[in-house]
């Protein structure tokens, strides 16, 4: 799942989450500062910048990149023991992270989440008083690369209304985990010909 920094991406996620049984959410490691409602393990692993680097060199991330002057990583080791125990995995990173991803994983399902508009996007970054006007500038100018992206995606959320935007994440969700070609295991045990 991505898409610019204020779309909602994070409490879409949060929200959805305790809707859906069989997907866990894979925690990426920042040098992001935590923010006062974050918790450490749960919404990232917040590491300084030498701990983050020393990750990169010994090929620890699946995926990482700098964003908005920050550090983010997606562990491998926690995405293929994941994987390998037939757990389905959330991921909420960037765009550029999203790309890379795909081309690793094939049989992923990508989802851009977007603001209603632009406008939009803007107020919602300074409502949350999280960024300095440095930081919220860099936001704006990534957006802009993010949102030319979209076409690049299987799904794509519209969030106009939060209640909305999670029921269409769970929708995909659940329909993805219904497909027959994922079930063939669950299929081949039972013969729905003889009954």
């Amino acid at each position: 799942m991505s898409g610019p920094s204020g779309a909602g991406k994070t409490t879409i996620v949060k929200m959805a989450l305790p809707e859906i049984e069989g997907i866990e959410f894979s925690v990426s490691y920042t040098t992001r500062p935590k923010r006062e409602n974050e918790v450490e393990g749960v919404d990232y692993f917040f590491v300084d910048e030498k701990t983050f680097r020393e990750l990169i060199k010994k090929g620890e991330f699946l995926e990482w990149a700098e964003v908005h002057g920050h550090l983010y990583g997606t562990s491998k080791k926690f995405v293929e023991e994941r994987l390998e125990k037939g757990k389905n995995l959330l991921l909420d990173v960037d765009v550029k992270g999203a790309l890379n991803i795909k081309k690793i994983y094939k049989d992923g399902i990508f989802i851009f989440v977007a603001p209603p508009s632009f406008k939009e996007l803007k107020e919602r970054l300074l409502k949350r008083h999280t960024e300095s006007k440095d930081d919220f500038e860099k936001r704006i100018e990534d957006a802009k690369f993010e949102l030319s992206q979209i076409s690049k995606f299987d799904y794509l959320i519209v969030n106009r209304e939060i209640n909305t935007a999670v029921k269409e994440l769970v929708s995909i969700i659940i329909a993805e985990q219904l497909k027959v070609s994922r079930l063939s295991e669950f299929i081949g045990k039972y013969n729905f010909v003889k009954g």
